[in-house]
């Protein structure tokens, strides 16, 4: 195949005329539509005529070269000067072989020494003593755990000989270093009993969470309250009556009518009669007029921490 670039007044013919070969072939083998050409394309003509030498050239192809004396000397520095590269090379590659081979060998491992581990002295409890009066039903189990403190340690603090425990027993109780502090009692702190307060079981249906950290479940009722004027009980504290709180539990109770809420301490328990019939608890008139009662009954939301589900 010969490329030849296409000239003023060139067709296809005089092309196909100069190479022997037919306008229609070279046509066919350029694709070409048209039988137009445009100066200075290219067109391939397909040709088996061989490319033939002029007579310089093939004086230049048969003589052999001589090397002058400056190319030989210059041939021999090249020559030199690409061994010790090489040799150079060969060198490095060694090193980096080597150094290679050497990392990678696994090291000697060392037996580990045992750290003797310190003992932790333990934690000086700097919480202050607490006074906490058992409820019925309560051990020294069930106050340890709410406290976060050991029955060794009430035991220890109290000189207990026993574990048993006794309604309204006082014990001093030093909370653990990680129990919060339990709630500060009411300021009312004076406990009045009531010759006539008995006690009755009771099955109520209030509703209640988990226990907190201190092992209390927090009961919630909605029901009718009452208020009485006994001599007994002093007019000027806040004390209540119900049937299954323990005796010394705070009780806030809320008043859904004029959205008031106060604190009331339980001193005992009452039992059915004309004036507390369907009555979830029974206050005295200090409680009633803290909470904004219009009537002798009205409806309550009390709720208090219980030991016991």
């Amino acid at each position: 195949m010969i490329l030849f670039k296409v000239k003023p007044k060139d067709t296809y013919y005089s092309i196909g005329r100069r190479f022997n070969v037919s306008p229609k072939a070279i046509i066919k083998y350029n694709g070409s539509k048209k039988e137009t050409l445009t100066i200075g394309a290219i067109v391939k003509v397909p040709t088996d005529i061989p490319y033939k030498k002029s007579h310089k050239e093939k004086e230049t192809a048969d003589k052999p070269l001589k090397e002058t004396k400056k190319e030989k000397k210059e041939r021999l520095a090249r020559e030199a000067k690409e061994a010790r590269e090489e040799k150079k090379h060969k060198h490095k590659y060694t090193e980096e072989k080597t150094e290679a081979t050497v990392e990678a060998a696994p090291e000697q491992e060392q037996p580990a020494t045992p750290v003797k581990q310190q003992p932790t002295p333990p934690k000086e409890n700097n919480a202050p003593a607490l006074q906490y009066k058992v409820s019925a039903g309560e051990t020294l189990y069930g106050i340890s755990k709410r406290f976060n403190t050991s029955v060794d340690y009430i035991m220890k603090l109290n000189n207990l000989s026993s574990t048993t425990l006794s309604q309204g027993q006082v014990l001093t109780v030093k909370p653990g270093s990680e129990a919060p502090q339990p709630p500060a009692p009411h300021n009312d702190t004076t406990v009045v009993k009531h010759d006539s307060i008995i006690a009755t079981p009771y099955n109520d249906s209030s509703s209640h969470l988990n226990a907190n950290r201190f092992g209390l479940y927090e009961k919630s009722e909605k029901g009718v309250a009452t208020w009485i004027d006994d001599t007994s009980l002093d007019p000027n504290k806040k004390l209540v009556l119900h049937r299954t709180a323990p005796i010394g539990t705070v009780i806030k109770i809320t008043n859904p009518m004029t959205n008031r809420t106060t604190f009331a301490k339980v001193v005992g328990r009452f039992t059915d009669n004309e004036s507390t019939k369907d009555v979830i608890i029974v206050m005295t008139k200090n409680v009633a007029d803290s909470l904004g009662a219009l009537d002798k009954r009205f409806h309550v939301i009390i709720s208090y921490g219980s030991p016991n589900e």
